[in-house]
C-alpha cells in the first residue's frame, strides 16, 4: 500500500465496478438472478506506487465479503497497521475484469487501485493525460519466458 514520491504526483481517479465474485458464479449457474449480484460502482485512485487493491469497509459490507485474514500495510508516511483482507473481489475496469484480494480500510471513502490490478488487467498509466491505457486495446498481453 506504500506510495512513493510526492503526494498526488501520478495519481488520478477513475470510476469502476466491484462485485462479489461468488454471487457472479452463482448467477452464471442460473441459481441467482443477475440483478441480485451484489455490486457497487466506485471511484478509485490509480496509484502505481501502491501494491494492492484497497476498498473502503462500507463497500466491502455492501458486497457481503468477509475477512479472509490479515495483512500488514505500510503507508507513505511509514506508519504500519494490520488490516483485514477480503478475497473474491471482481473488478471491472474499462472493459477488462479480474478477481482480486483487497485490503479493507475502515475510514476510506474511495478505492485505491495499485500495481497488481494494473499489471493483471494490462494497463499503462498515462500520468500526463491522467488516464489508463491498455497496452493492446484488443488483448490483455501476458509476458512469459
Amino acid at each position: 500500500m506504500t506510495t512513493k514520491g510526492a503526494k498526488g504526483v501520478g495519481r488520478f481517479a477513475v470510476q469502476f465496478e466491484v462485485a462479489n465474485n461468488g454471487d457472479l458464479v452463482v448467477a452464471q449457474r442460473g441459481l441467482l438472478e443477475p440483478e441480485k449480484v451484489r455490486r457497487v460502482t466506485i471511484s478509485g485512485v490509480v496509484d502505481s506506487g501502491a501494491t494492492r487493491l484497497v476498498l473502503p469497509e462500507s463497500v466491502v459490507k455492501k458486497l457481503g465479503l468477509s475477512s479472509q485474514g490479515k495483512v500488514k500495510v505500510r503507508y507513505a508516511n511509514r506508519q504500519t497497521e494490520t488490516r483485514d483482507a477480503v478475497k473474491e473481489v471482481h473488478v471491472r475496469l474499462q472493459g477488462r475484469d479480474g478477481v482480486f484480494t483487497a485490503v479493507v480500510e475502515p475510514k476510506r471513502r474511495t478505492a485505491l487501485i495499485g500495481a497488481i490490478v494494473l499489471e493483471d488487467l494490462d494497463f499503462v498509466v498515462d500520468c500526463t493525460q491522467q488516464r489508463l491505457v491498455p497496452r493492446d486495446p484488443r488483448f490483455v498481453v501476458s509476458e512469459i519466458e
